[in-house]
């Protein structure tokens, strides 16, 4: 990779890590690519070279944090009776290394726009049939029920970030 194209994947990378922090703490509508220009030190015209709208912006953050997270289970090895609770560990990592990304991942599902709710509805289905083969793989008893129970629990610890709510994650020491 030439020094120019190095520059230009090191801007790209800021330009989406910056529309993550925009679209997670203002949401989809409220954050625009003049937002977005601004908070890197670019121009709006530049944000377009790489992405055509705030739409292919916001899609190509939520690739990216949907390849982040099929990464992660991938390499997760456990012993079956442990397999759930260490892709759960990984998940939580993911929460702390790639926040933004993750909370919108598992909220992106209430964005009505046409092409975010298809992505949305894509991923899910890859994400249950990626840890459903997972655990009928590790067999895991019932790996359909298991898959939908921990992606369940993704959404509560979901629910229970962006609120800042812990003793809403049943994982949460109520003590």
């Amino acid at each position: 990779m030439s020094p120019k194209e190095e520059v230009a994947a090191s801007r790209k990378d800021q330009i989406m890590n910056s529309a993550a922090a925009l679209f997670a703490s203002q949401g989809y509508y409220k954050t625009t690519t003049a937002h977005v220009a601004e908070d890197v030190g670019v121009t709006q015209p530049y944000v377009f070279h790489f992405f055509k709208s705030k739409e292919q912006l916001y899609l190509a953050v939520l690739e990216r944090a949907y390849e982040r997270m099929v990464n992660a289970f991938s390499v997760v090895q456990a012993p079956p009776e442990h397999l759930s609770d260490q892709m759960g560990q990984a998940f939580h990592l993911l929460l702390e290394t790639h926040r933004n990304e993750m909370l919108l991942l598992m909220q992106c599902f209430t964005t009505p726009e046409p092409s975010i709710r298809s992505f949305a509805k894509e991923k899910y289905s890859l994400i249950y049939d990626n840890i459903s083969a997972r655990f009928e793989k590790a067999q895991v008893p019932n790996p359909g029920h298991e898959a939908s129970s921990f992606i369940s629990a993704g959404l509560i610890i979901t629910l229970s970030e962006v609120l800042e709510m812990p003793k809403l994650s049943p994982w949460c020491d109520h003590e």
